[in-house]
């Protein structure tokens, strides 16, 4: 058995020093398959409570350590304080993996730490700074939460996933005596816990997000619909069911190939997957389509419960960046629609910026496009030009939808 520090310490090293996501750095990861569940449970919980326990480091170290010692007594504290395991069981285990990993010159300091840390010493801030350190949001995006949102803003940044979100095609009865919580979706559950089985490969339930699902709920039936960025393909998927024919667009080969692979999964044959950038006109595909959906590339701050690793290199300069990227898919997109079809425009995104700042600079060069009223059984907030949905009252998640018409 290995040190149970050092499954976590590995991927979290890929995490915090090569700037890797935490999913693919959990796929790519050969970890110790016995216990893969508490390994999972560690590093998620790093990620969560990546502020605080910075915080608790800077109080009880006089200088900034280095990144493997501080990554090891991240997990450490970690178990400490949120998994409650003993102070000598937990500094042993910390020293035995700097040892292990030829760095035993630390093991000094990190064991006279773990010994000493009272965690009744660390004062959290008051205010904006401490609710960046509770929440593990950005800076920018909390004070942009609270000078929108006001006394909600906290129960928004600290609302959690409520599980797993599973979609059934069939046979879902049969999962159904495991604790779930239901969703105003039809078919679509969520779990404390769900692991896959042959069910999943024989397309019997998928895993989507209650935002995904909400987002399709929100396209009109057509004839012809183009998902401008659709991998993994779960939309796809889904508006198969009401769309004559789907035309699935993605960037890379790679992730055309997860969405071709999704399709066999749940053997679609009315989706066609397509390898295109969505910013750049392609005169093939103009007045094609009936709908449009552009789920665009977004900051993803709307799925932070799900994915804590997705903070720690966000800036607010990215925002602008990510902006421009939106509006140029929103603004090609609009030339591939026949005159009085609907175009739909979604981020995962809770920032005002993102949402309604770039339909509304969209609508301003398109007096031609409209935004119409939508309407959703899922809790929302609606904007100027759509709905946004907050993860204080959608089950954790966050993200936005709006819906343009464009003239006949």
């Amino acid at each position: 058995m290995t040190n149970p520090f050092y499954d976590p310490y590995v991927i979290l090293s890929r995490v915090y020093s090569e700037g890797a996501h935490l999913k693919l750095a959990l796929a790519e990861t050969p970890i110790e398959e016995l216990n893969r569940a508490r390994t999972v449970r560690t590093v998620y919980g790093v990620l969560e409570n990546d502020g605080y326990l910075g915080l608790c480091i800077s109080t009880f170290a006089e200088k900034t350590p280095k990144s493997a010692v501080r990554i090891v007594l991240k997990i450490a504290l970690y178990w400490l304080i949120f998994l409650k395991k003993p102070r000598y069981m937990v500094t042993d285990t910390a020293v035995s993996l700097l040892k292990k990993l030829g760095k035993g010159g630390a093991s000094g300091f990190v064991n006279a730490f773990l010994r000493s840390f009272d965690e009744s010493k660390v004062v959290l801030p008051a205010g904006e700074e401490g609710l960046r350190l509770r929440s593990n949001f950005p800076l920018f995006a909390v004070r942009e939460l609270l000078a929108r949102y006001g006394e909600r803003a906290e129960r928004i940044l600290l609302a959690k996933s409520h599980g797993v979100s599973v979609r059934f095609e069939r046979n879902e009865e049969s999962y159904l005596s495991r604790p779930h919580e239901e969703t105003p979706f039809p078919h679509l559950f969520i779990f404390k816990s769900f692991v896959r089985d042959g069910g999943y490969d024989r397309g019997e339930y998928t895993f989507q997000s209650v935002g995904s699902v909400a987002i399709c709920s929100a396209v009109e039936p057509c004839e012809s619909l183009l998902d401008a960025c659709a991998a993994p393909g779960g939309k796809s998927v889904l508006l198969s069911k009401k769309c004559a024919h789907v035309t699935s667009a993605e960037l890379h080969s790679h992730r055309v190939g997860l969405i071709e692979s999704y399709l066999r999964r749940m053997d679609v044959k009315n989706v066609t997957a397509l390898q295109a950038d969505s910013s750049v006109f392609d005169p093939v595909l103009a007045e094609k389509f009936d709908g449009i959906l552009c789920d665009v590339p977004c900051s993803g701050l709307g799925t932070v419960s799900e994915n804590p690793d997705l903070p720690l290199f966000k800036k607010s300069a990215d925002i602008a960046q990510l902006t421009g990227v939106q509006l140029a898919i929103l603004r090609n997109c609009a030339r591939y629609l026949k005159g009085g079809g609907a175009l739909y425009y979604s981020t995962c995104s809770l920032l005002e910026e993102e949402n309604d700042g770039v339909v509304g600079a969209f609508l301003r060069e398109r007096s031609d496009f409209t935004a119409e009223a939508l309407s959703s059984p899922l809790a929302h907030d609606k904007t100027a030009y759509g709905l946004q949905f907050l993860p204080d009252t959608a089950f954790g998640a966050g993200f936005y939808i709006a819906k343009l018409r464009l003239k006949a």
